[in-house]
């Protein structure tokens, strides 16, 4: 509204000398809106910006023609100039920018395209109009070198704006500020606002409760089962409700109509609004109620009637307070730093936090396709099924049986007034928390939806959040990019090799090598993997045995409910690869690795203690030969074979030819190195394979508990996640034995103990461990002494990570320290036969050269990203966001890297 109540001079009256400074004037401005100067040339506008705006919030149509013509006083560029200008204005206002249009904007065309860019990105439009009597603005321009203009343009644009004046409102102008004079306009202050619905300052807790629709018994009963104390008045009705831990209730709208006591609700609520324990949005019902108690025609429906005759027994002072509560209603709130978003019927992503009519009748009514339902009622388009934004929208309106999470929004009205339940949101706890309606209040014209989606997310993954290039964001190392043709290679892969999307809730990340030793003949060795950790002031680090066989992902739940809880009917859980594939292609195996691994969960207590039905693991899942059988074939055992038959023939021939006195010693000795080389390579590869009958010859060794319901504990020390899987690994041995000793006595005695199940040997496999200090030299020469124990043995070698799992390293330069790797693998001499062929030791200067910064920079990445994914999970967050890092894992393993590395 305008502000201004003085009469508007005529255009032609003389200007006159102040006699005394004006007061100040003080000029609301919202804080994202778009604000519009207007005044003749001269007048003092671009002086205005600069004073009160930053220089980065005014758009100039001088400037906007400097860019286009090279000239800002090029008026025949102005066209050109102007398409520039409401192009910058729009995308601005888009990001939620304040916006300043400094030009004349004297004309009604020039203010309506400005209007309506404001109206198509739903903020506020304000006009600034700075008066200046024509004569001063002349001279100003007649003092600037550069703009010499003709003597009628300003008195014809001192005319346009006079007249424009009184109609500024009426164009749409929601705030219109008049400085009149030179001294007003240098007294003006601008003084930003913040929108009516940002309370992004009040981070809660909440209890948030949905539509209750005049039961105010049943609300009682949750205010109270919350914890909430009410407060009554002098004749027992309650006025306000107190919470101990100062939550704050947010209703969510529909608190009148069709139930038995709408004015006890709205009692209720406006106290708790009043004394501060409350927040209310408007819903569409208090909306017509506010209509109809103003005097307005409205449509009696919908259970209207009952409001109105209820309220028609209170006294014309509690109706007036009514009355003013729901004209003081703002369509939906922000809060926690815009993390929550409340409205009656839902809101997309782009609405939040703007102001139109458009946004607030979204926000009490929702969308519709047009159609109309066999009841009669229109159909309302489902936005929370294409909804992606990063706030959680809560929100009523439409009675669901069940309340429950889709794409991170939350219906919460399940229908208290038709005989269903009423709903509260405990907020950030993500717990819900209901009671069962008295009665069937009201009966519904449609029943409630039986196809809700339960406890369903929609679609987990859409097209639209993997395709092109990608930039995800983490809160451990900031923005990580994905390019366009890695995220085309990882949906080529998601889409035909992967398992469910909805259990993908983690890949893990690439493990680098340590760096380069330079001992004689040796590529690796642990020195260099203390060492480095040690100048990254990791002080104790924990040295675990690297297992022969493929990295797993195993998803292990109590039953199938557990799962289907949190990702939908799925089975029983999954075992999959690095790149997200099934890691046994028999579903029968693979449901009797979970049966086993499920028993020992269950007989070593890590549900109970980890209050969860689920537990995501990293293991390793052995032999090697079980998954890379064709890769030992084709390229292993190929090589072996090759060289067990072409080599005792060259010695033979070599032999034969010393027999006969020829120099062939050289040769000779340099054909035995690769004879022995390569049955050293073979005797190397041969270790990772044994045959396997279903369960029968494989060892799953988990290392890390990844995540739990509502928890995510890879950041957890090493040492703890070791102490619980070896609880796994001896709950397991000790069903075993329970299984052998029940066999051995149904053998014995065979109508007393029929054997239910046939004797197994262990599945479980525990994980050799080794603390070091990294500044003690008898911890280091231990870590060094066990490594060579374990690789004389024929192992693989060890993998030295930080003991307190995620650590950060050492800042520098006045920067934080960044990520440290989370492990590096030290493999023995034998096993890098297998990886770079059985006479690399010939070759080691050349191979010290290996570059190893891409793939310890990818390491860094993919886990930071596997950690994002965990901490979405934990968070309750929506799938497509756990997928989102997920992804960018399996997108970043198509970079190009060295595989030996």
């Amino acid at each position: 509204m305008t502000d201004e109540t003085d009469a508007i001079q005529p255009a032609d009256a003389a200007p006159t000398a102040p006699t005394a400074p004006a007061a100040p004037r003080r000029l609301p401005v919202t804080d994202v809106s778009l604000v519009v100067l207007i005044g003749t040339s001269g007048a003092g506008k671009s002086s205005f910006a600069r004073k009160h705006f930053l220089p980065t919030q005014v758009v100039s149509s001088d400037f906007c023609r400097g860019l286009v013509a090279d000239d800002e006083n090029d008026q025949s560029a102005s066209a050109e100039a102007f398409d520039v200008l409401h192009y910058i204005v729009g995308k601005r206002l888009a990001a939620g920018r304040l916006t300043v249009v400094d030009a004349t904007n004297v004309q009604p065309e020039a203010r309506r395209r400005l209007v309506g860019i404001a109206r198509d990105h739903d903020v506020l439009p304000i006009a600034i109009v700075l008066d200046v009597p024509p004569g001063v603005c002349a001279e100003r321009n007649r003092s600037r070198p550069d703009r010499q203009l003709p003597a009628h343009v300003v008195p014809r644009q001192h005319r346009e704006l006079r007249r424009s004046l009184r109609g500024l409102e009426r164009e749409g102008f929601r705030k219109v500020h008049i400085l009149r004079g030179e001294a007003e306009v240098e007294a003006a202050e601008i003084v930003p606002e913040k929108r009516f619905n940002d309370l992004r300052h009040l981070t809660g807790p909440f209890d948030i409760v949905g539509d209750v629709h005049g039961c105010r018994a049943e609300l009682e009963t949750l205010l109270t089962r919350l914890g909430w104390t009410l407060v009554r008045d002098d004749a027992g009705r309650p006025v306000d409700a107190v919470h101990p831990e100062g939550r704050t209730a947010v209703f969510v709208g529909d608190l009148v109509d069709r139930g038995p006591d709408t004015p006890g609700v709205l009692r209720l609520v406006m106290g708790m609004v009043a004394a501060g324990h409350a927040i209310c949005v408007p819903g569409n019902h208090e909306n017509k109620l506010g209509r109809a108690m103003d005097g307005k025609k409205v449509t009696v429906s919908h259970g209207l009637q009952e409001s109105l005759d209820q309220l028609a027994e209170e006294s014309e002072e509690f109706r007036a307070e009514v009355r003013a509560f729901i004209r003081g209603l703002v369509s939906h709130y922000l809060l926690d730093g815009g993390a929550l978003v409340v409205c009656h019927a839902g809101l997309p992503e782009k609405y939040h936090g703007r102001a139109s009519g458009r946004v607030r009748s979204h926000a009490l009514y929702g969308d519709t396709t047009g159609e109309t339902d066999e009841y009669g009622l229109p159909v309302r388009y489902p936005w929370a099924e294409e909804y992606r934004g990063r706030a959680l929208v809560v929100y009523g309106h439409t009675p669901v049986p069940v309340a429950s999470f889709l794409n991170n929004t939350i219906c919460l009205d399940t229908g208290a007034v038709f005989g269903g339940s009423l709903t509260a949101l405990r907020y950030p706890e993500r717990e819900l928390v209901g009671v069962e309606a008295e009665q069937e209040w009201y009966a519904p014209v449609r029943p409630m939806r039986t196809d809700a989606p339960g406890a369903r997310e929609g679609r987990p993954l859409d097209l639209a959040d993997v395709a092109g290039r990608r930039v995800v964001e983490t809160s451990l190392h900031g923005r990580v990019a994905v390019r366009e043709e890695n995220a085309a290679a990882a949906l080529e892969v998601m889409s035909r090799f992967a398992i469910d999307p909805r259990l993908l809730t983690y890949l893990p990340p690439t493990m680098a090598p340590s760096a380069t030793s330079g001992r004689p003949g040796y590529l690796e060795h642990p020195d260099e993997a203390f060492a480095a950790y040690r100048a990254d002031g990791v002080e104790r680090v924990i040295c675990e045995e690297k297992h022969m066989g493929s990295r797993a992902v195993v998803l292990v739940a109590r039953d199938g409910a557990a799962l289907e809880k949190r990702f939908g009917p799925v089975g029983p859980g999954a075992i999959w690869t690095r790149t997200g594939r099934a890691f046994l292609g028999d579903d029968a195996l693979t449901a009797a690795v979970l049966d086993r691994l499920r028993a020992a969960a269950e007989r070593s207590g890590l549900f109970e203690e980890l209050r969860t039905d689920w537990l995501l693991l990293d293991a390793e899942l052995m032999p090697w030969s079980l998954k890379a059988v064709e890769l030992l074939r084709r390229q292993y055992a190929a090589v072996g074979a090759a060289a067990g038959a072409a080599l005792p023939q060259v010695l033979a021939a070599l032999e034969l030819a010393g027999g006969r006195g020829l120099d062939v010693a050289a040769l000779t000795g340099r054909q035995r190195q690769r004879a022995a080389d390569a049955q050293a390579f073979t005797e190397a590869y041969r270790r990772y394979c044994w045959p396997t009958e279903g369960l029968a010859g494989i060892r799953l060794a988990p290392f890390q508990v990844l995540a739990a319901e509502g928890a995510n504990l890879a950041v957890r020390p090493h040492d703890e996640h070791l102490a619980w899987i070896d609880r796994l690994v001896d709950a397991d041995g000790a069903l075993v034995a329970e299984a052998q000793g029940a066999e051995a006595r149904a053998e014995a005695h065979p109508a007393a103990h029929p054997a239910a199940h046939p004797a197994a040997a262990p599945l479980l496999h525990r994980t050799g461990r080794l603390v070091v200090d990294t500044a003690d030299e008898a911890s280091l020469a231990a870590g060094v002494a066990w490594w060579e124990e374990l690789t004389a043995a024929g192992g693989e070698g060890m993998v030295v990570k930080p003991l307190a799992s995620l650590v950060r390293g050492r800042a520098g330069q006045g920067r934080p320290g960044g990520l440290v790797q989370p492990g590096v693998k030290v493999r023995g001499r034998e096993y890098l036969r297998i990886i770079y062929g059985p006479d690399y030791t010939e070759h080691l200067d050349r191979l010290r050269q290996r570059f190893l910064g891409h793939k310890r920079s990818l390491a860094l990445r993919e886990y930071a990203l596997g950690l994002e994914a965990l901490d979405r999970l934990a968070a309750g967050e929506p799938l497509w966001r756990v997928h989102e890092p997920v992804f960018a894992v399996l997108a970043l393993e198509s970079e190009p890297v060295d595989p030996r590395l």
